[in-house]
């Protein structure tokens, strides 16, 4: 199975613009011949957490019609938002589309870093979803420094971990540089990043959306500062290695 991940500058809190790009993204995958592309943290509106307190009408759900032309891009599709809750707050949930467009899984971020506790609620539960033989786990940019959630995917008979993120130039490209092929490396497997590219927020996304075999080999690996689609074949994992201990305690440097 052909796995694509996505890097690219969101127009801040323009949804229109964001989802443009992600359909030319979708189909740029496609041509490419992957099955599921991946999107980074966010990518719908940008990871702009003030817009986002502050308009409910940047916060979506499954059947949203203003992400028609990603559903329809006939393709497989992993993409990350603000997702309505019900509540005062929403959550930075993913939702996974199949190739006919209609909703395989969500999954809520549960792990949400110190400037997105008063804006979001935390997810309760693990993602997971099949498609093309593979079983897939997911995660959301911080919960991939807690290893008791990898561990659980790897047990869960995962092999494949999907994670949409954000990494900022500074410290947090040396964070992205060690946590994600430590994934591939302690839980053996497949590890899939989307990252953002140029203005994010309060951020620079440092690029480098990538894939990582079990045991932590590089596959493929974007550039620094282009958007752009990369993709690698993805196989059956071989048997998990015994994690190491826990990181939990780490921070993530967004910048």
């Amino acid at each position: 199975m052909k796995i694509a991940t996505t890097q690219f500058t969101c127009v801040p809190a323009d949804m229109s613009a964001n989802v443009r790009q992600m359909a030319a993204l979708a189909a740029e995958a496609r041509a490419q011949d992957a099955e599921l592309v991946v999107f980074p943290e966010l990518a719908l509106t940008g990871y702009e957490l003030d817009a986002l307190s502050a308009d409910p009408g940047l916060w979506v759900d499954a059947d949203d019609p203003r992400l028609d032309a990603i559903r329809e891009s006939g393709i497989a599709t992993v993409v990350n938002c603000a997702a309505a809750t019900g509540e005062e707050r929403p959550a930075v949930e993913t939702l996974v589309y199949g190739s006919d467009g209609e909703l395989i899984t969500t999954y809520r971020k549960q792990h949400l870093h110190e400037q997105e506790q008063s804006v979001f609620v935390a997810g309760q539960r693990d993602g997971r979803f099949e498609l093309g033989g593979l079983r897939f786990a997911l995660a959301t940019c911080y919960d991939n420094h807690f290893d008791e959630l990898t561990r659980r995917g790897a047990a869960d008979g995962c092999q494949v971990h999907l994670a949409s993120s954000l990494y900022g130039t500074g410290g947090g490209v040396e964070e992205r540089a060690a946590v994600h092929p430590g994934i591939a490396r302690d839980s053996n497997l497949y590890v899939v990043l989307a990252n953002h590219v140029g203005p994010a927020g309060a951020w620079t996304g440092c690029g480098g959306s990538a894939l990582w075999a079990p045991g932590g080999a590089l596959l493929v690996e974007a550039d620094a500062d282009t958007t752009m689609v990369v993709t690698a074949d993805v196989g059956q994992a071989v048997p998990a290695a015994e994690p190491p201990a826990l990181r939990a305690g780490q921070e993530e440097r967004r910048s």
